[in-house]
């Protein structure tokens, strides 16, 4: 009987879940609504689950508060898609509760999935039924009741699984367009798969390997960009010397639980400790100010080899300079937008594009990347450019990480992020620039074309896959065997008496002499319209199309 979770065993948990979701990603990909070929809801909750997983694996110790804030960080800066920001939002109201136990129980862990329904909610400006959403709020109220029958989580598990089967049974008569389409909520789907995946973790139904090993771990620490740049303030600098090195040749009489003992050692005089290794080879890295101990402690286990030590405090009064530097550079206001396609980030550029993110459909840049991206644009005040549905809620969610301040124009389509950027003006107030960029892209209708995935009906169509599909608003509106004949009737679907002008962005998978056939034919049909054809090189859509 399992009545309480610790740290060691909620970091494997994590660990099984994410490698449950990562396995099942196709699976959840495909109850995708719309069957093209970019239904990224497994791969978005997956991205953001491996990065919060991530966060994990590198604590330097297993107590529940420092998974707990890793797990809620972790999952903030890998957020990714809607489904992704929603999913972060449950791990980081699961993670406020986590950090303040030193073991988790039934009654807590229901808790803590019901900070995360809350969390989530409190994420959607208008939340919809059907969805995740709902998924987790039934989940967690299943929870409530069952920690006050159960005090053994593999009673409580089975109740709560149980109660998300039959979430996600529901979702279909809660959201007409999935009944339409024959299948549950995929966010709704992973999220059950997680908190399978965590049961799975908790009893051992598995056999994974869950060890990290001590390369892959500091390289993880090497790679991470952002390592020092917590440290700004030289006075918030309690420990100054990143201190690594590997101990080799232990001694014969040196066992398992002496490097149990050295990494306690070690956070007693510092933190950011990483102690991993066995008798052939021991990994450490510590923040400390007396690196001398952490390399008399690791004489007492064998030889020193390959010690690097840094002084933090010199390395953020050199950041510090650098960030002067460049604030000395400042203008008013800074345009960030999202691009897929060379063709179409050079129509961004050409507009006054500061930074542009590569990313779109087929990868939904994260909310870290969002707010990378921020940082390096020399103002203080940011226009960022989602130009999809699926981005809007990572844009919102990177002003959590950065201290600039984000405006997110919700563009919706690439011809809509052009617009809006071509109403910006550099001596407007932000309010004025919102209004004008908003008001501007009300003005353009935007369609796509792209090819069926699966036999579906929807939308009053019949499709077959591989058929090419034209999307206008979110809805599948026309579709044929032809590329060019399916983008013709898009656009007369799309086409009303004040469109004067037909812009074309066509696919890296697309020649230009098929576009440009098409261009002749349209001009023959609409003579009153310029029509424009541009190489976009946009991955998955054969054309992006605006009218205006």
């Amino acid at each position: 009987m399992q009545k309480s979770i610790n740290g060691a065993t909620f970091r494997k948990m994590i660990m099984v879940a994410n490698k449950m979701l990562d396995s099942n990603q196709k699976y959840v990909d495909s109850l995708n609504v719309f069957p093209v070929p970019d239904g990224d809801t497994g791969k978005n909750m997956s991205m953001t689950f491996k990065a919060a997983c991530t966060a994990v694996t590198e604590c330097a110790n297993n107590n529940l508060d420092t998974l707990g804030e890793a797990l809620g960080k972790g999952a903030l800066r890998g957020a990714r898609g809607n489904s992704g920001v929603i999913l972060s939002q449950i791990l980081r109201g699961m993670a406020n509760e986590i950090v303040l136990q030193t073991e988790i129980t039934t009654k807590s862990f229901a808790k803590a999935m019901k900070n995360g329904a809350q969390m989530a909610y409190k994420a959607v400006t208008v939340p919809k039924e059907g969805t995740i959403l709902t998924v987790i709020r039934i989940m967690a109220d299943a929870a409530e009741g069952a920690a006050k029958k159960h005090a053994d989580f593999e009673e409580f598990f089975n109740e709560v699984l149980q109660a998300g089967e039959q979430a996600l049974a529901q979702t279909p008569e809660l959201l007409p367009v999935l009944k339409a389409a024959g299948v549950v909520d995929a966010g709704g789907r992973g999220l059950v798969i997680i908190f399978t995946g965590l049961f799975k973790g908790l009893t051992s139904d598995e056999d994974f390997d869950f060890e990290l090993k001590p390369d892959e771990t500091l390289i993880q620490i090497q790679k991470n960009e952002e390592f020092h740049v917590n440290y700004m303030d030289l006075a918030e600098i309690q420990f100054g010397y990143c201190t690594e090195f590997k101990i080799i040749q232990l001694k014969s009489k040196t066992t398992e639980s002496d490097i149990d003992k050295l990494r306690e050692k070690l956070m007693e005089i510092g933190d950011c400790v990483i102690c991993i290794g066995d008798l052939s080879l021991v990994k450490v890295h510590v923040h400390t100010n007396e690196p001398n101990r952490a390399l008399t402690y690791a004489l007492e286990l064998g030889e020193i080899w390959d010690v690097k030590i840094d002084n933090m405090v010199q390395q953020n009064r050199e950041l510090k300079e650098k960030q002067l530097k460049a604030s000395q550079n400042t203008k008013a206001f800074g345009l960030v937008t999202v691009a897929s396609g060379r063709g179409v980030a050079d129509v961004f550029k050409d507009l006054g594009a500061d930074e542009i993110i590569e990313g779109g459909q087929t990868m939904n840049p994260s909310a870290d990347d969002i707010a990378k991206a921020v940082e390096k644009v020399p103002s203080n005040h940011v226009f960022v450019f989602p130009n999809n549905k699926n981005i809007i809620l990572a844009a919102e969610q990177a002003q959590n990480l950065t201290k600039k301040y984000i405006h997110v124009i919700p563009s919706v389509s690439i011809p809509e992020g052009i617009s809006g950027m071509l109403a910006f003006n550099m001596d407007g107030t932000v309010e004025e620039n919102v209004e004008a960029m908003i008001a501007s892209m009300q003005s353009v209708s935007s369609g796509a074309v792209t090819y069926a995935v699966r036999k579906t009906n929807i939308d009053g169509l019949s499709v077959e896959k591989d058929d090419i599909i034209g999307l206008s608003d979110g809805k599948i509106v026309c579709n044929a065997k032809d590329i060019n004949e399916t983008t013709e009737k898009l656009v007369e679907s799309m086409m009303t008496e004040d469109k004067v002008n037909i812009t074309l962005f066509f696919g890296n998978d697309l020649k230009e002499d098929v576009a440009d056939a098409l261009k002749e034919k349209l001009a023959q049909k609409y003579p009153d319209c310029e029509i424009t054809v541009i190489n976009g090189g946009q991955p998955v859509y054969y054309y992006l199309i605006s009218l205006e």
